[in-house]
């Protein structure tokens, strides 16, 4: 299918930050653009606010001012539904509410022609559902832009029970046109991101809970070391907890209160404290203009306990153990090379360094026999990764943490020291996405591709994840993946089939 022809005329009902971000995308396009809101002058305050917009971007030279000029042009207001007749795309942004939307696409469709585009903007509600209403089915799908829409590049283009292919095929091509990097989906709750991006919010307010570490030390971590831009609680005092923990619920009620989907008890305190975020002055932050920002916290310099330690010795070829050895050279520091029979990437004295398998380092130590056990968390790059969680065994004697945590100090890394909890956490939120993006991929929700496009573009995530479990070793992340399980005994941590698939295959995601 093509894109829609620059001729045809666009409507956009509800003229909110959603409504006008879209309005203005399809102006910009060269689109004739027709705004409706049922209240009273919102679309011409739309329309004055785009305009302000375009003319901000001449200013700034990314438009000519004629340009500018002619796509402030190109914005109409309707004072009445009967004013979008001749639209050949009709794209919803009104309340999310499935009743609001039925009946709005019910009126539109004796309004416009048997051949006019229906598109909702919807994030959660089922676009089935919305369908279901509608006398031609066939020609409503979801177009769920992210905010702000003219900034952010991801579009989902959502496919109905009912929704015709051509229609689908027609909204990617045009969403494309547009300058948007679509992605397909099926109508399933959360469609891709909303979904997949769950486990990011879950298991930072799970080892919150555990007193696996605090606020600002798991955010540091999640940046410093996972490479996210911004880190979990961050995030959410961002979007606002009432929205965030509706959302959560949404999903969860969806899938019939599968665990995996399941709500925090820390997130339902704070909107019942009304602590919503930075739009309330305080969430897990506290925003107010006299507030301190807490630090993470960083283990003091342990280096001394490094070098009383004796040999360092550096096992096999992981990127963990590379890198290490790479950062150890530069700062100076002689190592001894060696090949182990299990996957310890460091030594020093008698205390042994792991990377994260999921296991506690306690869980670790009892079955190797080895008491000094200490693991560090996974990183995005482990060359460049500027800090690491790690936990010691309930075993391991203090001068074993010290001399891990001076190791990991001389090679350059702050470090944040944890509660033993299963995963540390930039290892079990990998994994716990990765696991949902591939379940999203075997129930036909969306590819592969689309899955980590989704993931980069609307929540601006360093890799797709199910790239970045190639990157780590689909074996490694179904054992994290299991260990989590065993050692929580829920069915949260359950592995995706096609993880099984992939690993019992041994092919990764991008074979």
């Amino acid at each position: 299918m093509a894109a829609l022809a620059k001729t045809t005329k666009v409507a956009v009902v509800g003229t909110g930050a959603m409504g006008a971000g879209i309005a203005q995308i399809a102006a910009a396009a060269g689109h004739e653009v027709l705004l409706f809101d049922s209240r009273e002058g919102a679309a011409d305050k739309a329309i004055a606010g785009i305009a302000g917009q375009f003319s901000r971007l001449a200013e700034k030279g990314k438009l000519s001012s004629a340009e500018a000029s002619a796509a402030s042009g190109r914005l109409h207001a309707a004072t009445e539904l009967q004013g979008l007749s001749d639209a050949g795309v009709i794209v919803e942004a009104i309340v999310e509410n499935l009743e609001a939307k039925q009946g709005l696409f019910r009126s539109l469709e004796a309004i416009v022609g048997p051949t006019a585009l229906f598109a909702t903007n919807t994030s959660a509600i089922s676009v089935t559902a919305i369908g279901a209403a509608l006398a031609q089915p066939e020609r409503l799908a979801g177009l769920h832009f992210f905010n702000p829409a003219p900034l952010m590049a991801l579009v989902e283009v959502v496919s109905g029970l009912a929704t015709s292919s051509s229609v689908a095929e027609t909204l990617y091509d045009t969403a494309k046109a547009w300058g948007k990097s679509p992605v397909y989906t099926k109508s399933t709750p959360g469609f891709i991101v909303n979904r997949v991006a769950r486990p990011f919010y879950a298991e930072a307010q799970r080892v919150l809970q555990e007193n696996g570490a605090d606020v600002a030390t798991i955010d540091a971590c999640c940046k410093e070391g996972g490479g996210f831009r911004m880190g979990p609680f961050e995030l959410m005092d961002l979007i606002g907890h009432d929205v965030n923990l509706a959302v959560t619920k949404t999903v969860w009620a969806a899938y019939y209160h599968d665990p995996r989907f399941l709500p925090s008890l820390i997130q339902q305190e704070l909107v019942a404290a009304g602590f919503l975020g930075r739009k309330s002055g305080r969430g897990f932050y506290d925003h107010r203009p006299d507030a301190a920002a807490p630090s993470p916290d960083t283990a003091a310099d342990a280096r001394d306990a490094l070098a009383l330690a004796g040999p360092i010795t550096l096992y096999g070829q992981t990127a963990a153990a590379q890198a290490l050895r790479e950062r150890l050279s530069a700062a100076g520091q002689t190592c001894l090379l060696a090949e182990a029979d299990d996957d310890r990437i460091a030594q020093v004295g008698e205390t042994v360094v792991y990377v994260t398998d999921g296991r506690t380092a306690s869980h670790r130590a009892f079955s190797s026999g080895q008491a000094n056990t200490v693991v560090i968390d996974l990183a995005l790059d482990y060359r460049t990764a500027k800090r690491l969680a790690v936990a010691a065994a309930e075993g391991a004697s203090a001068t074993a943490g010290a001399q891990a945590i001076g190791l990991l100090q001389t090679a350059g890394f702050a470090v944040s020291v944890f509660h033993d909890v299963p995963g540390l956490i930039v290892m079990r939120t990998v994994a716990m996405l990765a696991n949902e993006a591939a379940d999203a991929v075997n129930q036909g929700v969306c590819t592969v591709a689309a899955a980590d496009t989704a993931m980069r573009l609307g929540v601006n995530y360093p890799l797709g994840p199910l790239a970045w479990a190639d990157a780590i070793g689909l074996p490694r992340v179904r054992d994290v993946l299991a260990h989590l399980g065993q050692a929580y005994g829920e069915d949260r941590y359950r592995i995706s089939p096609l993880i099984h698939q992939r690993v019992f295959g041994t092919k990764a995601f991008y074979d």
